[in-house]
């Protein structure tokens, strides 16, 4: 699962999930329209199941309940599955809202958040950069962090000495020439000792990294390691991986954000309380119940491998909210310190305010 990245921003179609991945990454040409979630397949409803039914705080007539659109950041993964459960399980309709998830448009879930378009979306810190500044910069601020610590790095076939950065020297990497990722690759290189001048970039995102990689159309490739890892692993295939955030700590930026339109932020509080509530319930369900969330989420969309999800959904419930005790809190520090190598690095067209796009309101 590769990240999407903003095409404003940079130059080139994620993921990670674990699915998630750093970089404003977009998606294949054929999942990049607007799909409502209602048109997925699904053999369950919440409601008409006697274990999983809630109480309604709000009036359950959906005549009466707040409509609010949320746009993904890609194609559903176990990085959406919270959402899912709290649409399906209820969660959403406690709060009186009726929520629609929708995949994102070209121009990406950033964009129809700003818009107006969409009340919620999800996207990344990385991609949100070059959005919080200069003549692109749209009003949106991160509300929660779907996952605690950044889960991308790099995934080769083993044995081939690529089981550390340096050993990239001399390899060939896949990559969508964003200008952040290619630092990234050039910093966890230089802390391990290597030079990033040989290494050699093959211009490619695949979509299948197993079989990129079993193919030898590639040595290397940026991967969520809950999803590209995961299912090399599935799949009984030898992979070296590294994370970027255990070389340089830089790296262990929030990847992927829930993200809110600032208008929405100032003017109906409500409304985001709410939302993040119902969203962290189905979070936290998703935490304690791996196997029954999954099951949710491929109701949602058929067209996912189920072992992928189930073996991915099961690494993930681990990451949601690890090392805190409260789901989608973002630690300043951390979003300080990444946005700091951005500016230091010229990688932003504008410097940012290292301290700006993010909330812990709603969370805390």
């Amino acid at each position: 699962m590769q990240k999407r990245l903003i095409p404003a921003v940079f130059a080139l179609v994620m993921g990670l999930t674990a699915c998630s991945n750093n970089q404003d990454v977009n998606k294949a040409d054929d999942k990049n329209t607007v799909t409502s979630d209602n048109n997925k397949k699904s053999s369950r409803k919440a409601e008409n199941k006697s274990d999983e039914v809630v109480k309604e705080e709000k009036d359950p007539d959906t005549n009466e309940l707040k409509k609010v659109t949320v746009v993904l950041d890609y194609t559903p993964n176990t990085n959406h599955t919270g959402l899912y459960v709290a649409k399906e399980k209820g969660y959403f309709k406690e709060k009186g809202i009726d929520v629609d998830i929708v995949q994102p448009p070209e121009n990406g879930a950033e964009a129809l958040v700003a818009s107006g378009k969409a009340d919620f979306g999800v996207s990344y810190q990385d991609s949100m950069a070059n959005v919080l500044a200069g003549d692109a910069k749209m009003p949106i601020t991160a509300i929660a962090a779907i996952i605690q610590h950044n889960t991308s790095g790099i995934m080769a076939r083993t044995n081939e000495g690529i089981d550390r950065p340096k050993g990239l020297e001399g390899k060939r990497y896949s990559t969508w020439n964003s200008p952040v990722e290619l630092n990234t690759i050039k910093k966890v290189m230089e802390v391990d000792g290597g030079d990033f001048d040989k290494l050699s970039l093959i211009p490619s995102t695949p979509l299948d990294e197993v079989a990129a990689l079993k193919e030898k159309q590639t040595d290397a490739i940026w991967v969520f390691e809950g999803w590209g890892k995961v299912n090399a692993d599935i799949k009984d295939y030898p992979v070296d991986y590294w994370n970027f955030k255990d070389i340089d700590d830089t790296f262990d930026f929030y990847t992927p954000v829930l993200i809110a339109n600032n208008s929405t932020i100032e003017n109906d509080k409500e409304l985001v309380q709410d939302f993040v509530d119902a969203t962290r319930k189905g979070y936290e369900y998703a935490i304690d119940n791996p196997k029954e969330s999954a099951d949710i989420l491929l109701e949602n969309d058929d067209s996912l491998d189920k072992d992928l999800v189930y073996a991915s959904q099961k690494f993930l419930s681990k990451e949601y909210k690890k090392d805190t005790d409260k789901w989608g809190i973002f630690d300043k520090e951390r979003w300080a310190k990444y946005y700091t190598w951005l500016n230091d690095n010229d990688l932003v067209d504008e410097k940012l305010d290292v301290n700006s796009g993010f909330t812990n309101e709603f969370v805390e």
